[in-house]
């Protein structure tokens, strides 16, 4: 997350949210959570997530984190032009398979 300029910026215990444990992740510069994650089992089928993030290099660092963090590849970085002609991702899968994309829509 943090070669995307995300990091955990809240943390909730179950006592407080009367449910389970809940982190807050969100970039960095705004200092405001939007992608929430929380404690339990992992969801079956694995789903997608996409991050939005500003340049194709922020793509290609999140791609390198994240296979360096135990992530394995789903999609190498690049253009996929059947989306849009600026359409450039990378695609990993998490540890519960979980795939996991940034994804830039500019021509940079």
């Amino acid at each position: 997350m943090a070669a995307i300029g995300y990091a955990k910026l809240m943390e909730f215990p179950a006592s407080v949210t009367g449910h389970s444990d809940v982190a807050g992740y969100g970039e960095v510069a705004t200092g405001k959570p939007d992608f929430w994650i929380h404690a339990g089992t992992p969801n079956k089928p694995p789903v997608h997530i996409a991050f939005r993030v500003e340049t194709r290099a922020a793509v290609d660092a999140f791609y390198k984190a994240a296979l360096a963090a135990g992530g394995r590849d789903n999609g190498q970085p690049g253009l996929r032009p059947h989306y849009h002609p600026d359409y450039y991702g990378g695609f990993v899968l998490d540890l519960d398979g979980h795939n996991i994309e940034a994804v830039c829509h500019c021509s940079n």
